[in-house]
């Protein structure tokens, strides 16, 4: 009976670290000290997106912190429809890298990874790797060009060659704020043990 009870709280407490966000986001070490459990590791899933696409583990995990604030089940805010009564939402974004649905079907056909889902850290944080080289090998912007990169994650390829970006000062404020991010991030994982 005891072996029960004490596998039931393991696997609680697996879940409970699985479904929630972690509380220190601004410092990539403590992010993966908070997340390094028994069947789970963000650092080691970064780390094989990073070695498999590319992209700098720094830049992979400013992605995440931008777009979900590591929240598994990030969405947009809903439409209100006649200012109160919630309605449809702006986009289909979804999960931690909140990638759209028709992008989320083009990473799983591309990648055959049927079985992956956003609200899974290891599966979006290869997706946000594959996404980004997807950019860079189309735009010919560097995997380590942050700005740049996230201009292209949000605005996709065609937009940002476009130039969509432009005449968005919000989007470009928030790609400053990213190129920082990934930059602490980077100056950071220095330290991680």
């Amino acid at each position: 009976m005891r072996i029960r009870t004490l596998l039931a709280l393991v696997l609680l407490g697996l879940l409970a670290s699985c479904a929630t966000a972690p509380r220190q986001t601004r410092n990539i070490c403590a992010v993966f000290e908070q997340r390094d459990g028994l069947f789970t590791s963000w650092q080691r899933a970064a780390e094989k997106s990073e070695r498999k696409y590319g992209v700098p583990v720094p830049i992979l995990m400013a992605t995440m912190y931008v777009e979900s604030g590591f929240q598994p089940n990030a969405r947009p805010p809903r439409t209100k429809l006649f200012g109160f009564i919630p309605w449809t939402r702006q986009s289909t974004a979804y999960g931690y890298s909140q990638a759209l649905n028709g992008t989320w079907d083009h990473y799983q056909s591309a990648t055959g990874n049927w079985a992956a889902r956003r609200t899974n850290f290891a599966d979006a944080i290869d997706f946000i790797g594959w996404y980004h080289s997807q950019n860079s090998q189309v735009t010919g912007i560097q995997l380590n060009d942050a700005y740049s990169l996230y201009l292209a994650y949000y605005s996709g390829p065609k937009g940002y060659m476009r130039g969509d970006w432009r005449s968005n000062a919000q989007l470009q404020k928030t790609a400053q704020r990213f190129a920082s991010m990934a930059a602490n991030y980077q100056q950071q994982l220095q330290g991680c043990n």
